[in-house]
């Protein structure tokens, strides 16, 4: 039945915001999110133009599927939205959101290759250094300055 379920879900094609109202309503139970600051050679932090965010800009992630471990929906995720490789290794932060029954984990990690295409949900990407980072939430910036200085403590 679950599988069945799965299917017209997916055939649907809900717009993304629809899609965590309905979600949000139904579920009892946390939904699970993958967040990444993920790096390229030159240290830059891949980010996402969203077209679904209040925020145009952010971090890249999405959403757990049953049986899959939060690294591989992480990778996943970023491959579905714009077709580039990344390595996600290691875990960086776990916290909750109080206004929903969300639980987001954030994982660092790096840059592989690939070529971009944009899809419903990214329009755009870039790698942009600490001082050059676009307009972002206070919370993405708090985990891109937590990824920068474990990543430099770790080159010490």
């Amino acid at each position: 039945m679950k599988s069945f379920l799965a299917k017209i879900w997916k055939l649907l094609n809900l717009p993304k915001g629809t899609q965590l109202f309905i979600m949000r309503i139904l579920q009892n139970q946390f939904l699970v999110g993958v967040t990444g600051v993920i790096f390229n050679q030159k240290d830059e932090v891949l980010l996402f133009k969203h077209t679904y965010r209040g925020h145009a800009w952010s971090l890249p992630g999405g959403y757990m599927k049953a049986g899959e471990h939060p690294a591989e929906a992480l990778e996943r995720e970023i491959k579905e939205e714009s077709g580039f490789v990344i390595s996600a290794d290691e875990e960086l932060k776990t916290r909750t959101d109080r206004d929903s029954s969300r639980l987001d984990i954030c994982y660092t990690g790096v840059f592989i290759g690939g070529d971009f295409t944009a899809t419903k949900e990214v329009s755009e990407y870039g790698f942009f250094s600490q001082d050059t980072l676009p307009l972002l939430r206070s919370n993405q910036v708090f985990l891109i300055e937590k990824a920068l200085q474990k990543k430099r403590n770790f080159e010490k």
